[in-house]
C-alpha cells in the first residue's frame, strides 16, 4: 500500500497537486483496501483519511490499511468534512458529479477533476494484484469445464448461467456490477451469439448451435475476463472455418504481446488475419482492453490506441466473427504482459462440441 501511495503522489505532482481526493470505490480500495461508501484522501507525505457515515465507519477501520478514519454525516455531512481538512490544498479528484464539483470549488480554488493519476498508477499491476487476477481465472476455467459437463440440448441460456454463478459464488467471485448489461455473464446461443454483448435469454439450446460463453468476474476486487465458445453437436461448414480463423487470429495476437510493443500492433495481428481470410467486416468491436479493479480499463487495445505495453500491465485479447442471425464466435484469455506473457486461461481453444 506504501509503494502505491507513493506512486499516486508521483502521477499527482505531475499535474500540479499534492492532494488525491476519490469518490468511486475502485480507487478507493486501490488507495486504502476498503471498498465502501466513503471519500478517501492522499496527502503529500502518504497520510491517507477516509471520511465514512457512520454505518461503513466500522468495516472501514477494520479493512483498511494505515488509514485515519473520520466519521461524517451521509451526503452533504462527507463534503464538509472534507472541506475542513484540505481547503488550502492544491487537488486532484476523481470526482465527476457536476453539482459536487461546483460545491468543492466554492472552498477549494485549486480543485481539478481527473481520472488520469488513478488509472496511471492502476495500470501496472503489483504481485499481490497478479495473483488474485491469477486465482479468478482459475475459477473461470472451472466454470468452463463445468458449461463442457452441464450444457445440453434443451437447456436455457437462463439455467446454464445460473448454475454457473451458483458455483462462481460459491468460490467468492461475483458480479462485477457492469452498468452495460442486465446479467452478470454472457450466454448467447445460435443467432444471440452475434450479439457481441447480447443479454442472457430463455432461449434454448438447439443442436448445430454455437453458443458464446463470456466470463466476466470479481474475484477480492479485481477482475478476470475470458471467453470461449462452445458448440452443440455438428455445426456449420461456415462456423467451423470461422471458429478455426478466430482460434489462430487470437494466437497471433497473443505472440504480439511483450514489452514495449504498441497495442495497435496486437490489434492489427489479430485484425488482419481476420480480413485476409474475407471475414474483416465481421470482426465488429476492439481486439482488448486492460483489466484490473473495473471490467475495462487503461490500456485499451485497439487500431485507435497507441499505448506502449509494460511489464505487468494486465489485458485481454478477444477477436471475434459474428455473423448477423447466424452466430458469434469469440476467443479471450486475460494475460499479464511479461517478456513471455503470462496468459492466464489454460482451459483449451480446440472447439469443444457437446
Amino acid at each position: 500500500m506504501k509503494e502505491r501511495r507513493k506512486n499516486l503522489l508521483k502521477f499527482a505532482e505531475k499535474i500540479d497537486c499534492d492532494t488525491l481526493v476519490t469518490f468511486e470505490p475502485e480507487n478507493l480500495f486501490y488507495l486504502t483496501g476498503f471498498w465502501g461508501e466513503a471519500i478517501g484522501i492522499l496527502e503529500k507525505g502518504g497520510n491517507t483519511t477516509i471520511i465514512a457515515p457512520e454505518l461503513e465507519v466500522g468495516r472501514a477501520k477494520e479493512e483498511s490499511k494505515n488509514c485515519t478514519v473520520i466519521t461524517g454525516e451521509r451526503g452533504v455531512g462527507l463534503i464538509s468534512s472534507l472541506v475542513a481538512k484540505i481547503k488550502k490544498n492544491k487537488v486532484c479528484t476523481d470526482c465527476n458529479d457536476f453539482s459536487i464539483m461546483t460545491s468543492l470549488k466554492k472552498s477549494i480554488p485549486k480543485i481539478k477533476s481527473s481520472t488520469e493519476t488513478f488509472y496511471n498508477s492502476r495500470i501496472i499491476k503489483d504481485e499481490n494484484e497478479i495473483k488474485l487476477l491469477k486465482k479468478g481465472s482459475k475459477i473461470i476455467d472451472e466454470m468452463f469445464e463445468i458449461c463442457s459437463k452441464k450444457m445440453k440440448v434443451g437447456q436455457k441460456e437462463s439455467e446454464l448461467q445460473s448454475i454457473l454463478m451458483a458455483y462462481a459464488i460459491e468460490q467468492q467471485m461475483f458480479d462485477t456490477g457492469y452498468k452495460s448489461t442486465l446479467n452478470p455473464l454472457i450466454i448467447a446461443g445460435g443467432p444471440n451469439g452475434a450479439l457481441p454483448h447480447a443479454q442472457v435469454t430463455q432461449r434454448k439450446f438447439r443442436k448445430g448451435d454455437l453458443i458464446v460463453v463470456d466470463l466476466t468476474l470479481r474475484y477480492k476486487g479485481y477482475v478476470s475476463d475470458s471467453t470461449r465458445t462452445f458448440a452443440i453437436g455438428k455445426i456449420s461448414q461456415q462456423a467451423t472455418e470461422a471458429y478455426e480463423i478466430v482460434k489462430e487470429s487470437q494466437k497471433l495476437g497473443l505472440r504480439a504481446v511483450k514489452p514495449n510493443a504498441n497495442t495497435k500492433d496486437i490489434d492489427f495481428a489479430c485484425r488482419k488475419y481476420i480480413e485476409d481470410k474475407n471475414y474483416g467486416k465481421y470482426f465488429i468491436h476492439s481486439t482488448g482492453h486492460g483489466i484490473g479493479l473495473e471490467v475495462h480499463e487503461l490500456p485499451n487495445v485497439s487500431y485507435r490506441s497507441g499505448t506502449q505495453l509494460k511489464e505487468n500491465m494486465a489485458i485481454t485479447v478477444e477477436p471475434g466473427i459474428y455473423i448477423p442471425n447466424k452466430f458469434g464466435i469469440r476467443i479471450e484469455d486475460s494475460l499479464i504482459v511479461k517478456q513471455k506473457p503470462i496468459i492466464m486461461h489454460k482451459f483449451t481453444k480446440d472447439l469443444v462440441t457437446i
